[in-house]
């Protein structure tokens, strides 16, 4: 078992650590090009994982599922999360409409890094014989599958997810100062989602439906 979880690491690590650093990344580059330096000033805009890594979100949490999965079964499927990438929505030049940019920016890093990952997927396939065909395809299926899931989960109306600021962005004036006050709350809904089961409802079938649409399209 333990060169089992050895191994498993090393297919995840990678994946899962551009996963969720790219799609912090992607909200500093987006707030610096619509006029917030905050994230710039602090060295955030970085393609280096180290600046972005958060020591809880990005390791020991998703080890934790991990190894869980391993000892007691389960689907596998493991998540996590970077250190926030500062963005100070006042200093936006339009700050309603373009915090609809800055939140996006980080599912569609998520999207086109499940692409990526898709073509690695894609080659490992093409390439049967060679040493690296079996790890390459092993990572290429866990980066499409954490980028989907991480791109699906950010995606949900709820305050502070990404999908509830592009929410707040779209909303009339009133009801978005309504709906903006919900984010204090939004993890409490969230974890009350995630335990009580509704929260996998919601999301199995959609990232099920975006994976067979990846599949499809690179014919995998």
């Amino acid at each position: 078992m333990g060169y089992d979880l050895i191994q498993t690491i090393a297919i995840w690590a990678l994946p899962v650590i551009f996963a969720i650093t790219l799609h912090e990344a992607a909200h500093g580059y987006v707030a610096k090009y619509f006029g917030d330096m905050t994230a710039y000033a602090q060295g955030r805009i970085s393609l280096n994982p180290l600046r972005h890594i958060d020591m809880t979100g990005t390791i020991i949490v998703p080890l934790a599922l991990l190894l869980l999965s391993k000892l007691f079964g389960g689907s596998g499927i493991i998540f996590g999360w970077a250190k926030p990438v500062p963005v100070n929505f006042s200093g936006l030049r339009h700050p309603k409409s373009d915090m609809l940019w800055v939140a996006a920016a980080g599912p569609v890093a998520n999207l086109l890094m499940a692409l990526f990952w898709a073509l690695v997927l894609k080659f490992a396939v093409s390439v049967p014989g060679s040493a690296f065909a079996l790890p390459m395809g092993l990572m290429g299926k866990a980066g499409i599958l954490i980028n989907v899931v991480l791109m699906v989960l950010n995606l949900l109306p709820v305050p502070p997810l990404d999908g509830g600021r592009i929410a707040v962005s779209l909303l009339p004036h009133g009801l978005s100062y309504r709906f903006s006050r919900i984010e204090p709350y939004g993890m409490f809904i969230l974890l009350l989602l995630l335990f009580s089961g509704i929260l996998g409802i919601i999301m199995g079938p959609l990232v099920s439906t975006v994976m067979r649409l990846i599949s499809s399209v690179f014919n995998l």
